[in-house]
């Protein structure tokens, strides 16, 4: 009895999103938009194919990053917190919008 109930209740739950499921991958890969992997490593995400190495690796984000505010204002403005960064300020220059700026920061934090 009981683990027919489990059967039934994996099978009614919803999939869980994955970061590559995620919208903001899509921004973060494209080289005419975020473009994260001309600079990052993301080993958390199997398509994320770069030999880069000039940015830190996109990983244990949660742990670096347990506030995504503070995420989002990293990729927002990262010359706030480091002004000699040459990482670009993606919403200060309008890079990116608002709400692809969500997006991305969304999916960074699920790495």
């Amino acid at each position: 009895m009981f683990s027919a109930w489990v059967v039934v209740a994996a099978l009614a739950a919803p999939a869980l999103a994955t970061a590559a499921d995620l919208p903001g991958r899509a921004i973060a890969h494209d080289q005419e938009k975020g473009n994260c992997l001309a600079c990052h490593r993301m080993p958390a995400d199997p398509g994320a194919e770069t030999a880069a190495t000039l940015g830190p690796p996109l990983a244990d984000i949660k742990r670096r990053y347990p506030d995504r505010a503070a995420l989002r204002a990293q990729i927002w403005d990262a010359g706030v917190k480091n002004p000699a960064t040459i990482m670009p300020p993606y919403g200060r220059h309008r890079i990116l919008t608002e709400s692809e700026i969500d997006l991305v920061a969304e999916y960074i934090h699920g790495l």
